[in-house]
């Protein structure tokens, strides 16, 4: 199995929100940390732009990816959300059999 822990930004708690319940209620994501007022620099149509953001942190399976990406950008505000995907290397073995456990429920 291999397990996958996600970034997602977005430009409020209540979005976030959001995005995270959707994520676990359909089984794409056993688990979603927000970690709220967080502050992003970035290029954006020519210019660079500083705002604050709230990251999200959603621990998956590799299989679940695309299911999971078309609902972050069916949910999401922004044009180009971030949606990252971290592979997890190693990991506490009953955390990760949890997660599957979560996904399968």
């Amino acid at each position: 199995m291999k397990y996958l822990a996600v970034l997602i930004t977005t430009g409020s708690m209540d979005e976030g929100k959001a995005i995270a319940s959707a994520l676990v209620e359909q089984r794409l994501a056993a688990c979603v940390n927000l970690i709220p007022s967080i502050q992003s620099t970035y290029w954006w149509e020519g210019k660079i732009e500083t705002s604050e953001e709230v990251l999200l942190v959603a621990k998956t399976e590799e299989s679940r990816f695309p299911a999971f990406t078309d609902a972050v950008k069916r949910l999401h505000s922004y044009d180009v959300p971030e949606i990252i995907a971290l592979p997890i290397e190693a990991g506490h073995m009953p955390y990760l059999r949890w997660v599957t456990e979560s996904l399968r429920r």
